[in-house]
């Protein structure tokens, strides 16, 4: 089974697809860096459905998700975006924790992994 790769980085890729398996790298948003949760989220989540797109996927098909939060106080702002985001009835497994983000502009990284 061959692996493909998109917007591929020295450091890292941000799409991998194996077989019928989309993997993302974090995402974080790189246009709202210091706004409000509720902000970096939406932006956050459009990326994902960008490059879920890219790989020949979309949110209905989402395996799994890891959410990052800078502060665990923002979890019910987080969520209130993700709710109105997630496919109904596809929604992935999920852990959400508090951790120190690579920037202290962000406060909101997630990761995917989808089925094509």
């Amino acid at each position: 089974m061959t692996s493909e790769r998109k917007e591929v980085g020295a450091r890292m890729s941000q799409i991998v697809i194996h077989g019928n398996t989309v993997y993302l790298a974090g995402v974080v948003a790189h246009a709202n860096k210091g706004k409000s949760v509720t902000e970096q989220t939406k932006e956050v989540l459009a990326t994902i459905d960008k490059y879920l797109a890219q790989a020949g996927s979309d949110k209905s098909k989402l395996l799994s998700a890891n959410i990052w939060l800078a502060d665990m106080a923002t979890f019910g702002e987080m969520n209130a975006v993700w709710d109105g985001w997630v496919a109904p009835g596809h929604t992935p497994a999920r852990a959400t924790v508090e951790a120190k983000l690579a920037a202290a502009d962000y406060k909101v990284e997630i990761m995917v992994v989808a089925g094509r």
